[in-house]
């Protein structure tokens, strides 16, 4: 009986986890941590959400199971969002179903679409479950680059060319975590060609659509005409409403895709908690304020932490997109690598950040840092930040250095 578990073994130790559990440890000591590491919004609901959460909630017959799918009004709301977000047509009844997040729908298509031995072409780095759900659903991965340039569809073509059996699925994620890169209406167009040219489906994670900077508003791979008929995407309130807990997601697009998908999930759950999904509707359907307020607000985080961590000797890379900064490790400590770097900053700096290695192999020499405390936190975060790199030698740029 001592034998891993055949899927087990499929999957390595989480490396994330292992921050996660200093950070835990630390803050059970009493130490004040500023948590960058984990996309996990601090903001509320807007108050007409919870109102409608409640008063369903308090309905005799609101505590049944739900539907898997979702319920008719839901799909609705969503397939209203696309028309009028993105100007794509969606039909409620068999283009969309409803998710418990963008993560449980990706691994629930994953289960429905691939069979042992499927090779699916995935982002190095990415959000786990771009890799690992189609792992544990039995398939082989091969790896793209995030970065959408002439390489980008280079390793395509090469990934199409030299692969036995030639991969079926492309997962795409723009805006991208952890990088937060991002795309144009040109590259999902020359995308989809490419797709419908190598019989390829597409699998897009639009997770980050509404939080985008400097008036650049996230394209849809939906847009491009013909784009349903080989592509999926997935989006979610998690971040666009910080209802990150609630676990409400969408999938749209390709009906064949839909339908497989809502068969594996109408074994697999009953949908949402009916009071939720009816919250939702009131997210989707109601005054948008929220969105662009919630925008403003991580778009001034943005400057806040690139401006104060740029003084503390650390350069950072604006994001353009996405609640992530995909930060290079500053240079003379670089050999140190993303995991222990992580783990120096949470003990000397008390600052939480992801290692980039976390999210593949192609992350090392990155870490991840959330916008999920408020500036005053983030300038905090910063002055720690140089505390510990003049400790460590490292120049800052009013010149100070102490011993390391």
């Amino acid at each position: 009986m001592s034998e891993e578990f055949y899927r087990m073994k499929r999957l390595p130790p989480y490396v994330i986890a292992e921050v996660n559990g200093m950070r835990a440890a630390a803050r059970a000591a009493g130490e004040d941590i500023i948590d960058l590491g984990m996309g996990n919004p601090d903001l509320p609901p807007p108050d007409h959400v919870i109102d409608k959460l409640v008063e369903v909630a308090r309905k005799p017959n609101a505590h049944g199971y739900s539907q898997s799918k979702g319920i008719p009004g839901l799909r609705k709301a969503q397939a209203n969002y696309y028309g009028r977000r993105f100007g794509v047509d969606v039909d409620p009844e068999t283009e969309v179903v409803v998710t418990m997040g963008s993560k449980e729908g990706l691994a629930s298509l994953a289960t429905a679409i691939t069979a042992p031995g499927d090779v699916v072409l995935a982002p190095n780095p990415s959000y786990p479950i771009h890799m690992f759900g189609f792992i544990i659903a039995g398939a082989t991965i091969r790896s793209v680059p995030t970065t959408p340039d002439e390489n980008y569809f280079r390793a395509l073509d090469r990934a199409m060319a030299f692969t036995v059996p030639r991969p079926s699925i492309l997962v795409v994620n723009y805006p991208s975590n952890p990088t937060a890169e991002t795309v144009d209406l040109a590259f999902y167009e020359r995308l989809v060609a490419w797709a419908k040219e190598n019989k390829v489906w597409v699998l897009s994670d639009l997770a980050y659509s509404e939080l985008y900077y400097d008036g650049n508003p996230t394209p849809s791979i939906l847009q491009v005409p013909g784009a349903k008929d080989i592509a999926i995407e997935f989006t979610s309130l998690s971040k666009t409403y910080s209802m990150a807990g609630w676990r409400i997601g969408f999938a749209v697009g390709n009906k064949q895709l839909i339908a497989a998908m809502s068969r594996v999930k109408s074994y697999l759950d009953y949908g949402a908690f009916t009071p939720i999904q009816a919250a939702a509707c009131a997210a989707l359907n109601g005054p948008q304020d929220i969105v662009q307020k919630n925008r403003e607000l991580y778009h001034k985080r943005r400057d806040v932490l690139v401006e104060s961590f740029a003084r503390a000797g650390w350069d950072i890379p604006a994001p353009r997109a996405s609640m992530f900064a995909w930060a290079p490790l500053p240079p003379a400590l670089k050999d140190m690598g993303s995991l222990e770097f992580s783990k120096q900053l949470l003990t000397h700096a008390k600052v939480a950040v992801a290692p980039g290695v976390g999210y593949g192999e192609d992350g090392e020499g990155y870490v991840r840092i959330a916008m999920v405390e408020n500036e005053q936190r983030l300038r905090q975060a910063a002055r720690n930040v140089k505390r510990y790199l003049q400790s460590m030698g490292v120049n800052t740029p009013d010149g100070k250095a102490l011993a390391g």
